[in-house]
């Protein structure tokens, strides 16, 4: 007991840290790189993304948080129809981070990125389209 009684009394005495998170979250705010806090299709200067519609990411996500939509797009006489993505929706309210749907894209269209402000009042706010360049979410957090 008094050992207990010493680890006690010492904590008593140590200087407290106090994080100053609304106002100083830009300045002394460290988020841990590994952190998956939302995913993201990155876009080149063109506006354009890496994601090829395979689905993959689909069919390993435990939960059901991705849908991708394909279309078939002629691209030249005769040839074979090309498949393209449509539509690419990520629900984070259902997300559980586990980080497959990344691991397992064979052309690296989407990372986790390392955000983690992600709080609305309602859960319709938290389904995006990841192939529009801007998300909903990062534009409405970003203009409270």
């Amino acid at each position: 007991m008094l050992t207990g009684m010493s680890v006690t009394i010492q904590e008593f005495f140590t200087k407290k840290v106090t994080e100053q998170y609304p106002e100083n979250r830009g300045t002394t705010l460290v988020v841990a790189e590994r952190f998956r806090g939302e995913l993201v299709m990155p876009h080149d200067e063109n506006n354009e993304h890496a994601c090829t519609g395979c689905g993959i990411c689909q069919m390993n996500c435990p939960n059901g948080t991705i849908k991708v939509i394909t279309k078939m797009i002629e691209t030249e006489e005769g040839a074979k129809p090309k498949r393209t993505l449509d539509q690419y929706y990520y629900d984070l309210g259902m997300c559980s981070f586990c980080n497959l749907c990344v691991i397992s894209c064979p052309s690296d269209a989407i990372k986790f990125q390392n955000s983690f402000e992600n709080s609305v009042f309602t859960r319709d706010k938290l389904k995006e389209t990841l192939n529009k360049e801007g998300s909903k979410l990062r534009e409405k957090i970003k203009s409270n």
